[in-house]
């Protein structure tokens, strides 16, 4: 019984070394991929007019939470779309094409970031990809100027399509500051990123 009891003690010991070690060790951050939105806050008003000549697309809702595993060739349309929008659109600012600020549309050969967001958004869903998983998002800019890039939700992370950048990227590759995004369950509301201002320039490698 003396040695039986010896042998429990040893088991028990090894067994917690080995609980210890693996405390040491944090698990991979599999939610960094993804932006973890919070509650509801203030929709743009270029999206809120925009919301009033379009209103079928902003009253899209989805009780879906899940975001969708994205195929080779679904990433070859993603990129093929960003890379095609980027090169047929000049950029422009509002107060140039429509002489004032905040006009979201479709672009006809000319538009501002927001504008650049809407046609790839239009041009994915026309592709089959859902509205629950394209997502208007307003960021900072490195110099502090608010800019608008599309949120590609997908079971592999976040990925941003940028007229700024012909590259497909994750969402922690970029060097924004992440404010807010359409909901994925309603397109007419908004939510906060909670962890957006974790993302920091350079911090999760080039």
């Amino acid at each position: 019984m003396a040695q039986l009891s010896g042998i429990r003690k040893m088991v028990v010991a090894i067994a917690a070394v080995f609980a210890s070690a693996g405390a040491a060790i944090p698990a991979p951050n599999a939610t960094a991929l993804s932006m973890q939105t919070g509650a509801i806050t203030s929709q743009p008003i270029g999206h809120y007019e925009f919301c009033q000549t379009h209103r079928p697309e902003c009253e899209i809702k989805s009780k879906s939470a899940t975001a969708p595993r994205v195929t080779d060739f679904g990433w070859t349309v993603i990129r093929q779309v960003n890379l095609a929008v980027n090169r047929e659109i000049n950029p422009m600012t509002d107060m140039d094409l429509f002489g004032k600020d905040e006009v979201w549309s479709y672009p006809n050969g000319a538009g501002d970031c927001e504008d650049f967001v809407l046609l790839k958004r239009k041009k994915l869903m026309e592709k089959g990809f859902s509205a629950s998983d394209l997502l208007i998002t307003v960021v900072r800019k490195p110099d502090g100027e608010g800019h608008a890039v599309l949120t590609v939700r997908t079971a592999q992370g976040d990925f941003i399509l940028d007229n700024l950048e012909d590259d497909v990227k994750l969402w922690t590759k970029t060097p924004y500051r992440f404010l807010k995004r359409q909901a994925s369950v309603n397109t007419g509301r908004w939510v906060t990123i909670e962890n957006g201002a974790e993302v920091l320039v350079g911090s999760v490698g080039n």
